[in-house]
């Protein structure tokens, strides 16, 4: 019995590895992605208050849930380089305290109404944001009002806030990965890390915040949306009721600040190499940063961004991902990203690998770059990628929360919300020499940043760049408030 228990076994076990042979021998071949699928997107409606507070709704009955977010335009690029991480310490505190509701008070009165409320603040701006269902919205507005006005800023909710942001700023800047993206901020874009520096949040005082608060949130830089099942005429209401006496500053609205950036000088590939030595760390980051001073969101190059990005790493079957990922199996994931401003853009691509294969990644790495600015993308391989965003910006709008990030990030930019309604249409429209041409153009002359164990991977990124200038900072020495990134170099 026991042999022919066995046997049966064997036979079944057979029997499902032939099984799954056979499937994935079926999957080998990807099937065609289906048509474009068209967004529903309701109209956008706006009422201006008589203290300059512009009110935008959209209005999407069926389910009983609304969306609100203040949006002020004012953000990390309003702050001082030297007060690195104000904004978004400022905008924290508005849900720390009131001068009728204490923190705590504040997260249970909107806990027992089912909503959430949290605020922060971004590169391009400020916000406090709350959801809750339509029934409670009014007693859910009070308390985002009171919020968004009468904050006190209570020095040991600062305290609290600023040893928090310290402790997490420290832990991240033993991560390859945070550590690459926190230097290029400075020595690639020219500006300063939207969360600060440790320098920096030590030095932030109370004073500060207030300042901050006091120049930067007005109603006429600022923008109530609302979305969900709410109607122009009840957000009004609400608005003028408790927005309405919000005093204006009668000096215009804020402008985000753009840091100047160089023109590209020749057509190489790689202008400079930076190698931040971190000494045993598990993984090196790797990763390519381009500054474009000539397209800003509001460009019409958006669009051919978008779709060159999804392309190039914008998910799993992306081509950094294929490359770095699935064909070698040097790292978990490879991706890129635009970082958009008013002004310009901020390009990256990136990854994290074993030590020992850094310099290789690097060269894979730009290998991808090259061939997006020499070869014209096919139809088979371009149409997967844009249905991708057309896909994920019609799931996005599908909730009230995406409608309102959709709509604060137009607002951001002064972009109009008509849009909206052209996403579908302009990403459709890209073509392979549009992709080609961006990249020719706009990714040439970048850096090459890599944070690892530089004794490890030293000697094969010098034989695979050996014409190229390597300058290496070890971590301990890092200071971002020097030119140069050096401790020493501080003035």
């Amino acid at each position: 019995m026991k042999l022919r228990i066995a046997d049966c076994g064997l036979r079944i076990l057979i029997l499902s590895l032939s099984v799954g042979s056979v499937a994935v021998r079926a999957q080998d071949a990807i099937p065609a992605p289906g048509p474009t699928r068209s967004a529903n997107i309701p109209a956008v409606q706006e009422k201006k208050l008589k203290n300059g507070l512009t009110v935008a709704v959209i209005e999407k009955k069926g389910v009983p849930i609304v969306t609100s977010q203040l949006l002020v335009r004012a953000g990390a690029s309003s702050e001082p380089t030297a007060k690195a991480g104000l904004a978004d310490l400022t905008a924290s505190m508005l849900t720390k305290g009131t001068k009728t509701r204490s923190a705590e008070q504040i997260a249970e009165e909107i806990e027992f109404l089912g909503g959430s409320i949290g605020s922060g603040a971004g590169w391009n701006g400020s916000n406090v944001t709350m959801s809750t269902t339509s029934d409670k919205l009014d007693q859910a507005m009070s308390i985002m009002a009171d919020v968004a006005l009468n904050p006190v800023f209570k020095q040991e909710e600062l305290d609290l806030l600023k040893s928090q942001a310290m402790d997490e700023l420290k832990y991240n800047l033993t991560q390859p990965g945070f550590l690459a993206n926190y230097v290029a901020s400075r020595y690639s874009f020219s500006e300063h890390p939207s969360g600060g520096t440790p320098t920096s949040i030590e030095a932030l005082s109370r004073n500060d915040v207030q300042g901050f608060y006091s120049q930067s949130f007005k109603p006429e830089s600022s923008v109530l949306i609302m979305t969900g099942d709410i109607s122009l005429a009840k957000a009004t209401s609400l608005a003028e009721n408790l927005f309405g006496k919000w005093s204006p500053s009668n000096q215009g609205s804020n402008t985000a600040a753009v840091s100047p950036v160089s023109s590209v000088i020749d057509k190489a590939l790689v202008k400079r190499m930076l190698v931040v030595d971190l000494p045993n760390s598990g993984q090196a980051s790797v990763n390519y940063f381009k500054p474009i001073s000539d397209v800003g969101r509001g460009s019409d190059q958006y669009y051919a961004a978008s779709v060159l990005n999804s392309l190039l790493g914008g998910g799993y079957s992306s081509r950094l991902n294929q490359e770095i990922r699935i064909k070698r199996g040097l790292s978990y994931g490879a991706g890129s990203s635009f970082t958009w401003r008013n002004a310009k853009t901020n390009f990256g691509a990136r990854t994290q690998t074993k030590n020992e294969s850094a310099a290789e990644v690097a060269e894979l790495m730009l290998a991808e770059l090259k061939r997006l600015a020499e070869t014209n993308a096919t139809e088979t391989e371009l149409n997967p990628r844009k249905l991708v965003l057309t896909g994920g910006f019609g799931r996005n709008l599908e909730t009230t929360g995406g409608l309102t990030g959709a709509l604060a990030d137009l607002y951001s930019f002064g972009i109009p919300t008509s849009e909206l309604n052209k996403y579908m249409a302009s990403v459709s429209g890209v073509n392979d020499l549009s992709v080609k041409n961006f990249a020719s153009k706009y990714l040439y002359d970048g850096d090459i940043v890599i944070v690892g164990d530089y004794a490890v991977f030293k000697a094969d990124l010098a034989k695979r760049f050996p014409n190229m200038k390597i300058d290496v900072i070890k971590v301990d020495d890092l200071n971002l408030e020097s030119a140069t990134l050096r401790k020493a170099d501080v003035p």
